[in-house]
């Protein structure tokens, strides 16, 4: 594997992880985002990814959404209760939000060592090739 390979394979996972992070941020913002117990409350993304098409690296394969049940909660003042007084939030749980964040963090982080190991090989190269 050259060394430009290791940075774009790398690079793949920067993008996955990425969007992983902007999913879960996503779900974190709006885990107290309430509707009319009617409507369908927020949903959950969750990040698919697979392998790249070229078998080198990873790509987001696509995005699923969680349920839109949501959990019904009795609240008579807010303005969006209905007759009962309940309004519906999403039924999200923020731990398990958390420990997404924390992982997709921390995969992240490991994809842009690779970059930078991988380009201070490459410096490292050219200093050679210039003595």
């Amino acid at each position: 594997m050259s060394i430009f390979e290791a940075i774009g394979i790398a690079g793949t996972g920067v993008t996955v992880n990425r969007k992983w992070m902007d999913a879960v941020s996503d779900n974190l913002a709006n885990i107290n985002t309430a509707s009319r117990t009617a409507d369908p409350a927020f949903r959950e993304r969750f990040v698919v990814a697979s392998e790249a098409a070229d078998g080198k690296g990873t790509q987001v394969a696509g995005i699923v959404y969680g349920g839109t049940e949501g959990r019904t909660v009795y609240d008579p003042s807010h303005p969006l209760a209905d007759a009962d007084g309940n309004v519906k939030y999403p039924d999200i749980d923020m731990s398990t939000q958390m420990t997404n964040l924390m992982m997709a963090q921390r995969a992240y982080q490991s994809n842009l060592s690779v970059v930078s190991s991988a380009k201070e090989a490459y410096q490292a190269a050219i200093q050679l090739g210039k003595n």
